[in-house]
């Protein structure tokens, strides 16, 4: 698989190796990364914590994501949504088989809001989570630059995410990146249940420095 070395400090020093895909045996450490990150958007369909945890981590798709791993460890990963397949899975009977069907069926409902069908030609990402020890050391960067050579191999002509309102932290790193925002919905009945009030759909073209990196890669 390919991978880049980060940096993470002076002369001497390597930070985390990107690669794509997810090792095997590494499903629960990304399992907690996911749910760190987004379990105040999961929770209602997925918790309580230990079982959305357990569920995320047997129903990966380990060729959906981009991981940094430190030694055997994974600290970040960035997970997406190409050829009908994302990072985090896992169907109808899945979810009932886990929760049952007096549990399971809102929990359906709560998450057709989160399903993201790519238009053609169109690679969608599906979130970003960076271990708290390793925020600020370019590993979302590397791990954004990485999805967009996948795009570009993949004969994607853009790339696709959305980004909620109270994470500013992550838009900022996108614009960074040559995203922008195309579209807002506000969403105030979701404020209580989810924690946030409206998601932003941001866009970012495939380049062709994009397409440079995956031939290198």
């Amino acid at each position: 698989m390919n991978s880049t070395q980060g940096g993470a400090g002076g002369a001497g020093h390597t930070g985390p190796v990107v690669r794509r895909g997810v090792p095997r045996g590494c499903e629960e450490q990304v399992a907690a990364l996911y749910w760190e990150a987004f379990g105040r958007k999961l929770a209602p369909a997925l918790g309580p914590p230990a079982q959305g945890r357990a569920f995320i981590a047997a129903h990966l798709r380990h060729d959906r994501g981009v991981a940094a791993l430190a030694g055997d460890r994974v600290v970040a990963v960035a997970g997406y949504r190409l050829g009908g397949h994302g990072l985090t899975g896992g169907g109808v009977r899945d979810v009932l088989s886990a929760y049952g069907p007096l549990r399971g069926l809102p929990r359906l409902a709560v998450l057709t809001l989160f399903e993201r069908t790519p238009a053609e030609g169109e690679l969608v990402m599906d979130g970003i989570a960076v271990e708290a020890a390793h925020r600020g050391t370019g590993i979302g960067s590397m791990l954004l630059r990485e999805v967009a050579a996948i795009a570009a191999e993949s004969g994607c002509r853009r790339v696709r995410l959305d980004v909620i309102d109270v994470n500013p932290r992550a838009r900022a790193l996108y614009e960074r990146h040559g995203f922008t925002a195309t579209h807002t919905e506000h969403t105030p009945y979701l404020r209580r249940l989810l924690g946030f009030g409206a998601v932003t759909t941001m866009h970012r073209p495939v380049t062709a420095a994009d397409a440079t990196a995956a031939r290198e890669a």
